[in-house]
């Protein structure tokens, strides 16, 4: 895989937001390296290799909108 990079723009909210989380919870180096690694998770998941019941669901949905992502 090329090693070449193309920029990707997102809300500066939401940079903000991902660069607080990894300077109090640590282990990214820098907010890019951060999205790359969440954006390869989702990407390299099978589909239908895991599905969450409704109820897992909204778990989610509400930790993600606690943290302001949703």
């Amino acid at each position: 895989m090329s090693e070449e990079k193309v920029p990707v723009y997102i809300k500066k909210e939401l940079y903000e937001k991902i660069k607080s989380f990894i300077e109090s919870q640590g282990g990214f180096s820098s907010v890019e390296e951060f999205i790359e690694f969440v954006v390869n998770e989702v990407l390299s998941e099978e589909p239908g290799e895991y599905t969450m019941s409704k109820e897992e669901e909204e778990k989610v949905k509400e930790r993600l909108r606690a943290l302001g992502y949703l």
